[in-house]
């Protein structure tokens, strides 16, 4: 007979537990310096290749690098996440992070850094990177309950967190590739994996983070736990079979693609014809951060009032089009800004709302794999977006290929709210982690694919995390 059950917490034995803001405030600060280098590297890191190379299709090559091991491995580590707890696997992959990132200037420094040793160090970022960002999302909902704080509200100061890094990241990596050089982008953002290792392996409280299915049983003991395949397949099942959370998926893979061409080679590109240089690209990165920050803080304050699926798609009409459309306009850089703070106060409304879907409608003992396979799904198409990106303005120019994928991003996000299954977002409000699977149905047909994070989360313009 195997044992399924999450380890039980002490209100879920009848013991209250004493309310504290710590492991919630840990968390956070963990995201907050490790989003934060990683914004900063988004920047450096195009900006080194480019400058080195002159290869905008070089430029793809690394973004796809980085984000196919992110997607791959993060896929594959839901059982282990839910079997070691979110807290051992965030620290020990963010320490490993951070020495890769921090080889990279060394190795520059030393003229010791071929291309290819490069993709190498980037690809072990990115293969650290995804079960990392998940163990930090899965602690979330855990968090929540030990402040008591109300999920939608720990979902949107997650988002706040996203986007303050979003904020201080391009402004940081603009200021330090414009003084110093890309090298001193990438030091930072080494230093910022180390910082986000530390304050989860010595800040959360004794308990935080723990497994949610026991460890393997002892020789001569009648129960045994299930495998990594069968707790793999449970939560491949779970998501297949519920039909919005399969939704979200396919139209969010799309508009991470689109978003991550967007940050990683057509911004940087349109920034090297234009003359604005890094700090034209830290410039708009930061008041778009700004301005997805104040509407992250207005969707933790209200977020649980209003209705889901209004809000979501107002918030794609917003951040998804203009921008792509602006950038290939000849307009002066003030209505290039106008646009990005618009783009930017809507998109901060979209993950709090996918975060909270996704940890109502997922049981907790199964958020972590479900959590990875929907983040992989729905980030699927993350690696060929810089990689298409890099290859198409090669061929084609700029221009071109910003308004062909201003076009597809205001159609994918558009055309897929005529779905019924959006009318799901607000039937489960304030049951976090305790809905039943769903009724046993085939899954939507999707293009060959899927994800959200299962914490479904969207890019939404920005560089991928």
């Amino acid at each position: 007979m195997t044992a399924r059950v999450s380890v039980p917490s002490p209100a879920a034995e009848g013991v209250p537990a004493p309310r504290s803001l710590r492991p919630l405030a840990g968390v956070l600060t963990a995201m907050a310096v490790s989003l934060t280098g990683t914004r900063v590297s988004a920047i450096a890191l195009p900006w080194f290749v480019l400058a080195t190379t002159g290869s905008a299709t070089m430029t793809g090559v690394v973004a796809f690098v980085e984000m196919a091991p992110y997607v791959l491995v993060k896929a594959l580590t839901g059982p282990v996440v839910d079997r070691l707890g979110p807290r051992t696997v965030s620290w020990t992959t963010d320490a490993v992070s951070a020495v890769a990132a921090g080889l990279v200037p060394l190795l520059h420094a030393l003229g010791l850094l071929p291309f290819w040793l490069l993709l190498v160090m980037v690809a072990v970022i990115g293969a650290a990177r995804g079960p990392g960002d998940l163990a930090k999302e899965v602690m979330v909902p855990e968090a929540a309950e030990l402040g008591r704080i109300p999920l939608e509200r720990a979902t949107g100061l997650s988002g706040v967190t996203e986007r303050l890094a979003t904020t201080a990241g391009p402004a940081v990596g603009g200021g330090l590739v414009a003084l110093l050089g890309p090298m001193a982008g990438l030091t930072a953002n080494a230093i910022a994996f180390a910082l986000g290792s530390l304050v989860i392996a010595v800040a959360l409280p004794a308990g935080a983070g723990r497994a949610a299915v026991p460890p393997p049983a002892g020789a001569g003991e009648e129960e045994r736990p299930a495998g990594y395949w069968q707790l793999f397949r449970e939560g491949f099942a779970f998501l297949r079979r519920d039909p919005l959370l399969m939704t979200i998926i396919v139209m969010i893979s799309v508009t991470n693609l689109l978003d991550v061409a967007f940050v990683a080679v057509l911004v940087p590109v349109w920034a090297q014809e234009t003359g604005g240089g890094p700090g034209a690209i830290g410039l708009t990165g930061t008041v778009w951060g700004v301005a997805a920050v104040a509407g992250s803080l207005i969707a933790a304050a209200v977020a649980h009032r209003l209705p889901r699926r209004t809000v979501y798609f107002v918030g794609f009409l917003l951040t998804g089009a203009p921008r792509f459309v602006v950038l290939a306009l000849d307009v002066p850089i003030s209505v290039v800004l106008v646009v990005f703070v618009v783009g930017g106060f809507g998109s901060g409304f979209i993950n709090p709302i996918l975060g909270a879907v996704l940890f109502e409608r997922v049981p907790r003992h199964l958020l972590g794999r479900v959590n990875a396979l929907g983040d992989s799904l729905a980030w699927a198409g993350i690696p060929l977006g810089g990689l298409l990106a890099g290859a198409l303005v090669t061929m084609t120019g700029l221009i071109p290929v910003l308004l062909g994928a201003g076009a597809l991003y205001f159609a994918t996000t558009t055309l897929s709210g005529l779905r019924p299954e959006w009318r799901e977002m607000d039937r489960e409000r304030g049951h976090a982690g305790a809905s039943p699977a769903p009724p046993a149905s085939p899954a939507l047909p999707a293009p060959s694919a899927s994800p959200p994070p299962a914490p479904v989360r969207a890019a939404a313009g920005e560089p991928a995390e």
